[in-house]
């Protein structure tokens, strides 16, 4: 079977074979073996057909790259795209948004969603995520009968029982598609201080070999020498390009130079010129920045960097030069691994430890396999190569030979009910249906198996009715129906009854447009350990807020308004219509992070306008998302 100029694999046409009998569809193959090419036929089948399909991804970033990618393939008029930050062209036929938004929608029985035909969900293995796997989960349990799901992961270890739990709730066939071949085999090497490049086996005989001053009772300490990413690349320079993980941004840059200064590439002044030609029509204040005058020694040696700390743009270039091929080792953090298809003969791990938000750990195989999966280009190369560096202080056999060995990691529910859940579940269903929602997770089935739906899962019931009861007390629910306040509520997707308290009581009343501004900043806002603030202004609107919430029983508990203070320095520039540079000024966080900052704040304020019925509101609200956008809005492009 062929598609378009390809001939299809077997898991392909089996796959496009259920879709065809309206089958929902998960397929569970490694990365780069053309997994998407199964959700491009939907989507081209389906527009022709003048029918509304849904791409979710977990990631802005991903969502960016599809919106571009398929609107040279559909003509931008025919795409759309939104992630809370972004709206372009809503009423598209091909519409991608992250997976959050397509939740709300099918939470809220938005009428939108009647006419789709398929959801994609990419990644479905975000599933697995701590803090946002209830999202992919209540996706599923939310829509509509009549729609169809295609899960696309790397591997799924109990894609079996996921796809029964599927087809129990929605009552239709759910397929399984499995390939479990690479298209382009990986060899897995490890880079050691001492021995260079390895394999596990030679590593772990040589750190097996007592130590001589160990063995002669001498007490020396043992210097475990780190190994050097410039000393690996030197070693791999025949297997370029190459993707470099790190788990640091600030690591990320700082490497690129270090190699840079090396001059192991020649110079391209090719790239110096690309470079030119793409900022040419950009705020001049953009090369001012440390990132950009990085990038701009580094870009021309071929070695690169990207996270996501860095603007649009400057992301942009490095993503055009490393399909352009101009680029030979690109150093960057986990998220370029998810779905972006930029492939690379070599993959680089800096450690197979990193910081989740919590601690340090070791990575996971679902971790690892995500990341070593770009490794070998199809159609380019006829291998991939995977090299680890290692800090013999963290060696650990066992475990590096499981993750490495296969991904094990099955999907397991994190199903959670929000606030949000409660107020829409009483609000669009009755006690009966709910208990009978609430029974639907895939916790429950994975807890009581084929049964799962006659079980009460205390769990879950006893997190809906705690919510309930303290939104009943607040003033949220009364008689098994939402208040006005709890109608308002029910638009707003985080910080609920926060949000609930300002803008659905008469609070907000007795704020100005600086302090509706600061208020929102104060509760989208997320505190880091080492971030710092050079200036902030101090004012009378300033304090008059912030007697405003201490004078409130309930806002003046709250620990996010003891932020005001230092928000100033984002704020107060920004509402006096300073750019971003300005902002910068101020402040240690890095460019990519004061825009995502205020696109939180922007998002926020229109679930607010959405859920208010308050024309001067709106208004008022309107305003702050024009100073938001007008601050940032110029140099977050996609």
């Amino acid at each position: 079977m062929h598609y378009k100029s390809f001939k299809l694999d077997k898991f392909q046409e089996d796959a496009i074979n259920a879709i065809e009998q309206n089958k929902s569809v998960i397929v569970s193959a490694p990365t780069g073996s053309g997994k998407t090419l199964i959700a491009d036929y939907i989507i081209d089948r389906d527009f022709k057909k003048e029918i509304r399909v849904i791409y979710t991804a977990p990631i802005k970033a991903l969502s960016n790259q599809k919106y571009k990618e398929f609107s040279r393939s559909y003509g931008k008029k025919n795409v759309g795209i939104l992630t809370g930050d972004v709206q372009k062209n809503p009423d598209a036929l091909i519409l991608i948004m992250t997976t959050e938004i397509y939740r709300n929608m099918v939470l809220s029985d938005d009428p939108f969603i009647n006419d789709i035909s398929y959801v994609i969900f990419d990644e479905i293995h975000y599933i697995n995520d701590i803090e946002r796997g209830y999202v992919w989960e209540e996706s599923i349990i939310f829509s509509k009968p009549n729609v169809r799901v295609l899960c696309l992961s790397a591997t799924i270890p109990n894609s079996d029982e996921f796809a029964a739990w599927i087809g129990a709730i929605k009552e239709h066939e759910v397929v399984v598609v499995r390939h479990d071949e690479r298209p382009v085999p990986l060899h897995v090497n490890f880079y050691d201080a001492e021995l260079g490049v390895t394999n596990l086996k030679n590593l772990k005989d040589d750190m097996d070999i007592p130590d001589y001053n160990k063995v002669m009772g001498r007490r020396i300490r043992q210097k475990n020498k780190s190994p050097s990413h410039i000393g690996l690349i030197k070693e791999i320079r025949g297997k370029l390009p190459c993707l470099f993980f790190s788990f640091s941004r600030q690591g990320c840059q700082r490497n690129a130079m270090e190699l840079a200064k090396t001059h192991l590439f020649e110079l391209n002044p090719e790239v110096s010129a690309f470079i030119r030609s793409k900022l040419a029509n950009s705020n001049p204040e953009i090369n001012k920045l440390e990132s950009t005058k990085v990038l701009r020694q580094t870009l021309p040696y071929g070695i690169g960097f990207h996270h996501a700390g860095i603007l649009p743009i400057l992301k942009e270039i490095v993503e055009e030069l490393f399909e352009k091929g101009m680029i030979k080792v690109l150093y960057t953090t986990e998220t370029f691994a998810v779905g972006i298809n930029m492939p690379a003969k070599s993959v680089c791990f800096e450690s197979l430890r990193k910081f989740d938000g919590v601690s340090f750990r070791t990575m996971n195989s679902k971790e690892y396999f995500q990341i070593a999966g770009r490794a070998g280009r199809r159609g380019i190369d006829t291998e991939g190569f995977v090299y680890i560096m290692i800090e013999r202080k963290f060696f650990e056999y066992e475990k590096i030979k499981k993750i490495i060995h296969s991904d094990t990691a099955p999907i397991i529910s994190q199903f959670r009910i929000s606030v949000n859940t409660t107020l829409n579940l009483v609000k669009q269903h009755d006690e009966r249906e709910i208990d009978e929602i609430l029974g639907k997770s895939f916790h429950s089935f994975q807890k009581y198996g084929k049964n799962f739906m006659n079980k009460e899962n205390i769990v879950s019931h006893n997190a809906f009715y705690n919510h309930k009861k303290k939104l009943e007390k607040k003033g949220y629910i009364k008689n098994n129906k939402l208040t006005e306040k709890g109608d308002f509520a029910s638009k707003i997707y985080s910080d609920e009854i926060l949000t609930g308290e300002i803008f659905a009581t008469d609070f907000y009343t007795r704020l100005n447009e600086y302090q509706m501004l600061m208020i929102v900043a104060c509760i989208c806002y997320e505190s880091r350990e080492r971030t710092e603030y050079y200036k902030t202004y101090p004012s009378k609107f300033a304090n008059e807020l912030k007697k405003l919430i201490w004078a409130d029983d309930f806002l003046s508990k709250e620990k996010k308004f003891k932020e005001i203070d230092i928000l100033t320095s984002l704020i107060h520039p920004c509402y006096h219509g300073s750019n971003l540079f300005k902002i910068l000024e101020n402040t240690n966080l890095l460019e990519g992070d004061v825009i995502r900052f205020f696109r939180q704040i922007i998002d926020r304020l229109g679930q607010i306008k959405s859920a208010t019925e308050d024309k001067r509101l709106r208004d008022m609200l309107s305003n702050c998302q024009k100073l938001a956008d007008d601050c940032v809005g110029q140099f977050d492009t996609i």
